[in-house]
């Protein structure tokens, strides 16, 4: 490819990127798709239909990212939660922390958005803190911090921290054919787990699960075939075009809103170009937005009062700095990251359920007080 096809080739890769942001942000609307919601519905009322719903997209997510590696069209390691280093300390007080802040928050990063399209003016509020405070945790003040601290504690996987890769050095056999295998087990259980009961077969439940898995899947096809480059025409190295990490990347919510402000802010900067991720989060705005205009609930909301306003600001610098300390948010981890087999991704995700219920348990004690 020569140099004059790079821009055209961005531009497919980004508008691919922006359309099925814009259906996973429509999907959450209509379905209520929520991580934090899920956790909240089980620990308050037993209710485990959107845990379903979040179960059935972590199979379908997991089973379309091995197809695309089995399939030769993807290259796992191209991945940033497939690397050899294993920051599990990072893993579980980033995870801890950003599954506190979720509940103060009164949502993920991702919910956050799809709340901001239906006319929700919290959600502004905990989106731009949850920024600043991602992107202080990147390159600023907590980014020294993290570099210091917590990121000094790791375990070097030479075989990378993905489970094919590991089986395939440990035992024998391709990586990608564990991948495939290790997936269709693991797919499968979760799906018999959340759809042959009942409650687990509605119509809403097999949409969203399904729809998010798939759009998940899409994006990592977008990004690791796309717009993969083994030879980029300006420095002859490989290339994945329009990413702010330089990796494959599928969706992912705590750094694109901080890389969304900041080319925002920066905008005259030439240096400053548009990226998957940041197009990924004004789709999912603007889909999230479509969707409640046209269902009719589209309406605005604001600050019931001074602590409401207190605790969502407190829950957007928990997810700020714990979604990059562990590398990711519930949909950036808890999907995308796992539907890598790595071991850092479910081992991110575990904390971040662990934070929630710390999270859960310190609002009931809170209104246990009141």
């Amino acid at each position: 490819m020569d140099e004059s096809s790079l821009p055209a080739l961005t531009h497919q890769v980004l508008g691919a990127a922006f359309g099925l942001a814009v259906l996973f942000g429509a999907l959450c609307q209509r379905t209520r798709f929520c991580t934090m919601g899920a956790v909240s519905d089980v620990y308050a009322m037993g209710d485990w239909r959107r845990a379903r719903m979040w179960i059935v997209a972590v199979a379908v997510a997991m089973l379309g990212f091995n197809v695309l590696v089995a399939l030769g069209l993807v290259d796992p390691a191209g991945s940033i939660y497939t690397g050899p280093r294993l920051l599990w300390l990072s893993a579980i007080v980033g995870g801890v922390l950003f599954g506190f802040g979720m509940v103060l928050g009164s949502g993920c990063i991702s919910r956050n958005l799809v709340r901001l399209g239906g006319g929700n003016l919290k959600s502004l509020v905990v989106l731009v803190v949850a920024a600043i405070a991602a992107g202080a945790t990147l390159r600023g003040l907590t980014a020294v911090l993290r570099v210091a601290t917590v990121e000094k504690v790791f375990v070097e996987i030479p075989a990378g921290q993905a489970l094919p890769g590991l089986l395939a050095s440990s035992v024998s056999g391709s990586p990608a054919a564990w991948g495939l295998g290790l997936a269709a087990v693991v797919a499968a259980a979760l799906l018999a787990w959340a759809l042959v009961p009942r409650d687990g077969r509605a119509p809403e439940i097999v949409l969203a699960g399904a729809g998010v898995g798939a759009v998940i899947s899409a994006l990592w096809w977008v990004s690791g075939h796309l717009g993969f480059l083994p030879e980029d025409p300006r420095t002859l190295e490989p290339v994945y075009l329009a990413t702010n990490s330089r990796h494959m990347e599928s969706l992912s919510t705590i750094a694109p809103i901080a890389y969304a402000l900041d080319w925002l802010l920066m905008f005259s900067d030439q240096s400053k170009t548009l990226t998957l991720g940041i197009v990924s989060v004004a789709g999912i705005v603007v889909g999230a937005g479509l969707m409640a205009w046209r269902d009719g609930s589209f309406r605005w909301e604001g600050f019931g009062n001074v602590s409401d306003l207190g605790l969502n600001l407190v829950g957007a610098v928990c997810m700020g700095v714990g979604g990059i300390v562990a590398m990711g948010c519930t949909l950036g981890q808890g999907i995308t990251g796992v539907s890598t087999l790595s071991l850092g991704s479910f081992l991110a995700l575990a904390a971040m359920l662990v934070g929630a219920w710390l999270g859960l348990r310190y609002q009931e004690w809170r209104l246990d007080r009141a």
